[in-house]
């Protein structure tokens, strides 16, 4: 399946009838529950050493997209560039691939303004 068509999809399993912030509310809270569910299934996982848990990852990644996707519904982006931009924003953050000396950077916080302007604080090392 597409993403663009999972993300349509989304929308015929989806409660009706919200207000824009109360359906941003909604499938904001359901990213931040579905990845709560994922630590705690990856915590049983490790320390727990309880194998079985494993498929409760893989169903809550599953949900955790869903809300994503509602996410980018509720504001009317396309799922797909949503993530080819994080991929490009990826690619020149890190060209080689993510290394230690990466993880050693300081003041590369990307601060957005309420105008939509974007600008990095600090500078990065």
């Amino acid at each position: 399946m597409e993403l663009n068509e999972y993300q349509k999809l989304c929308l015929t399993t989806a409660k009706k009838e919200m207000k824009h912030q109360e359906a941003l509310c909604n499938w904001g809270l359901g990213v931040a529950g579905e990845a709560g569910d994922i630590a705690s299934c990856i915590k049983k996982f490790v320390f727990h050493k309880n194998s079985a848990i494993k498929d409760g990852i893989r169903e809550n990644i599953g949900d955790m997209m869903w809300y994503t996707a509602m996410i980018c519904n509720t504001f009317g982006w396309n799922f797909q560039e949503v993530l080819e931009e994080n991929i490009k924003k990826l690619e020149g953050r890190y060209p080689q691939g993510f290394t230690e000396k990466d993880a050693q950077r300081k003041g590369t916080m990307i601060k957005w303004s309420g105008a939509g302007e974007v600008k990095k604080v600090g500078k990065a090392k």
